[in-house]
């Protein structure tokens, strides 16, 4: 059990059966009545942000949550397949379960998966990636790193603004949450 009064962004407690990660708390003293905590919930499952007001002092259950090293493998077109890097058990993951990290998966990349209560509620990608550009439109001469962007396709099919300077066949690094060009690798 946890106070409402010990809240700190990232802490995950368990309301209703669902484990919800504190976004924002706020803890208010009115000059009349009992003090409280104002927050801002993130269902983690859902992804569903709800505002909610406690009593100070109020205590709810800490949510337990597994985070677990897995390695992709594939997709068979339905499914994203990801093996457990301990005990080497195959896990399918379905593309709501990936999110947006789907543009990013290349095959043996390895994961951190998110599990409360048995169940994924979630997939987290390394910060940053080392991808193959395979399509842009080709650099000229003279481009030069501060001149602006383009659009590049990379090997996963996600499609991200680069320098003018690279070029088809370049590897380029990737941050995974922002979908920003970072640099060119060697």
């Amino acid at each position: 059990m946890i106070s409402v009064n010990d809240f700190k962004t990232g802490v995950t407690v368990e309301i209703d059966g669902d484990a919800y990660s504190v976004v924002e708390f706020q803890h208010v003293k009115p000059g009349k009545g009992s003090a409280f905590v104002r927050t801002k919930l993130r269902n983690s499952r859902t992804g569903a942000v709800i505002e909610q007001t406690f009593n100070a002092g109020t205590k709810l259950p800490k949510a337990h949550l597994d985070r677990r090293e897995m390695e992709y493998l594939y997709n068979d077109g339905e499914f994203y397949w990801v093996m457990d890097c301990e005990n080497f058990e195959q896990v399918s993951l379905t593309e709501a379960q990936v999110g947006d990290n789907v543009k990013f998966l290349k095959e043996n990349m390895h994961l951190s998966v998110l599990f409360f209560k048995g169940s994924i509620i979630g997939v987290s990608l390394p910060g940053q990636v080392e991808l193959e550009v395979i399509d842009t439109e080709p650099g000229i001469k003279g481009d030069t790193q501060s001149g602006g962007n383009k659009p590049a396709t990379l090997e996963t099919g996600a499609v991200v603004r680069v320098p003018f300077f690279i070029n088809v066949g370049d590897r380029i690094r990737v941050n995974t949450e922002t979908s920003e060009y970072i640099e060119r690798c060697k």
